[in-house]
């Protein structure tokens, strides 16, 4: 047997068998016949528990061999179903479950012992475990007066899936702070922490937010998985010449590669993806970063921390020291940071970073905002990217149909069909799953290093580099509707907000 299908797996059985029994043994029961069960075997040691197995079911048990990864996916993948959701969890606590917990929160030494408790812990791992499986980025404890409210973040929108009772609202917090190693007596000050959980699998990194707020302490959960692999240039939603032209620049020695765009919309992702396509071994790449997302093989890695004082522009100049070939600053914040970054871009050094504007036009303006000299922005950029994320629409579900006049109004050649959302068991009903990117790529060129040179405003920047061929995020954003990739719904969310 090469793969372990549904069809094959009766779960009565895996209720007997507990998930570190299966996963220790590499063991998975998959069907009881009339004189036997057939049990699926991922590593030779599994053959040591086939006599507990036998014990269990009290019928001889039939091997079949399978290759390690199908059995401990399939042993995630069918536990999953087994677990029972958050909502399940608090339907299982009764009024003396809930009254104990209410009870032991006013006596603040019994707090630890309160999140101990299991309802309380059953509680929050099932809602982690739950935002994993529905590919949630982020995670949010909501208090209100009178309830409290759980959404998470799914494709850069939040939705709401739990309204756990008010009485549960300081235990629930308390027991987030314990995870994250946090001051539970704290309650008026900020704190941020993190937690490292293994959910089916995953290694998960859980970056913790909490503030004070007027109904009780706030929490947002960041969920970030550490072994996720970096997407590669050609699957960001760049288009083929975007693509090659980013890459003929990122083989230089020397220049600024600038993303830009808001907070969320995978600017990150893109100096990740650069970093990838770039050969370590043979260059020496530093990046400084606040905080570091992912762990990336061959590169210097600094994590920002202000409370010592390590700031983007400290942490810069002290990478200048290091003899590297690239850098990454994680954003340009202030005038300092981008004078240094500048500087080593002019003296032999390949820059990429980040900054906050709405597109590459502003980006140039905001340098100069920041009193960097235009003769220093126009000799040193070497391009700018901006860039927001929009939802794909899921392939199952997504269907086509005729615009309307208003819906053709706003393309330049009026498309004949476009597609829609509809919603499916897929992708939660969402008609929705994933997201991509849409793009405004300008390549600093001569005649855009005379208009920073003579101080020109974004819009003749803007105008200029369209007419030189610059397609705006609009246009971009239409492509991808005409394509079928996502809706123009979603591209005008995206471009309006």
């Amino acid at each position: 047997m090469k793969d372990i299908r549904d069809e094959n797996i009766d779960p009565s059985l895996l209720e007997k068998i507990p998930l570190t029994f299966a996963k220790n043994n590499l063991i998975l029961p998959l069907k009881r016949e009339d004189d036997h069960v057939t049990v699926a075997v991922g590593d030779p040691s599994g053959v040591f528990a086939l006599g507990d197995m036998e014990r269990l079911f009290n019928l001889p048990v039939r091997v079949v061999h399978v290759g390690r990864e199908e059995v401990l996916s399939a042993i995630n993948r069918f536990y999953d179903r087994l677990s029972g959701s958050a909502q399940e969890v608090i339907e299982g606590l009764n009024g003396e479950s809930l009254q104990s917990i209410a009870t032991a929160w006013e006596e603040p030494r019994d707090l630890i012992d309160l999140t101990d408790e299991a309802p309380v812990t059953r509680l929050l791992n099932s809602i982690i475990f739950q935002a994993v499986k529905d590919r949630a980025s982020d995670i949010h404890i909501e208090p209100y007066e009178r309830d409290v409210e759980v959404r998470f973040r799914i494709d850069g929108v939040l939705y709401p899936v739990l309204s756990p009772p008010k009485i549960l609202q300081d235990a629930m917090v308390s027991r987030v702070k314990i995870m994250a190693n946090l001051d539970i007596a704290e309650k008026r000050l900020p704190q941020d922490g993190k937690i490292r959980v293994l959910v089916a699998g995953k290694d998960i990194d859980v970056r913790v937010s909490v503030i004070p707020t007027s109904h009780g302490e706030r929490v947002v959960m960041r969920l970030l998985d550490r072994k996720a692999e970096i997407i590669g240039l050609e699957r960001l939603g760049l288009e083929r010449g975007y693509t090659r032209a980013l890459e003929r620049l990122l083989g230089k020695n020397n220049g600024f590669i600038l993303v830009t765009g808001p907070t969320g919309s995978g600017k990150t992702t893109t100096l990740y993806s650069a970093l990838k396509r770039i050969d370590a071994t043979r260059r020496n790449i530093i990046t400084i970063e606040d905080p570091v997302e992912y762990q990336l093989k061959g590169i210097g890695q600094i994590q920002v921390n202000p409370r010592i004082g390590l700031t983007f522009a400290s942490g810069l100049r002290s990478i200048l020291r290091q003899d590297p070939d690239i850098i990454m600053v994680g954003e340009i914040r202030d005038r300092e940071t981008a004078e240094i970054a500048i500087q080593a871009s002019l003296t032999g050094h390949l820059v990429l970073s980040t900054l906050h504007t709405n597109d590459t036009a502003s980006a140039i303006t905001r340098l100069v905002d920041m009193e960097i000299e235009p003769y220093l922005v126009a000799s040193s950029l070497s391009c700018v990217c901006a860039q927001r994320l929009v939802r794909v629409l899921c392939e199952r579900c997504k269907e086509g149909y005729t615009p309307s006049k208003e819906e053709m109004e706003i393309f330049k050649i009026p498309p004949k069909r476009l597609f829609k959302p509809r919603g499916c068991e897929r992708c939660f009903n969402t008609g929705y799953y994933g997201r991509t990117g849409i793009f405004e790529f300008m390549v600093i060129d001569r005649g855009l290093r005379g208009l920073i040179l003579k101080h020109q405003d974004a819009d003749t920047i803007r105008r200029y580099a369209v007419k030189s061929g610059m397609k705006t995020l609009l246009a971009d954003g239409l492509n991808k509707a005409v394509r079928g990739i996502t809706s123009l719904e979603e591209v005008l969310r995206v471009i309006m907000d």
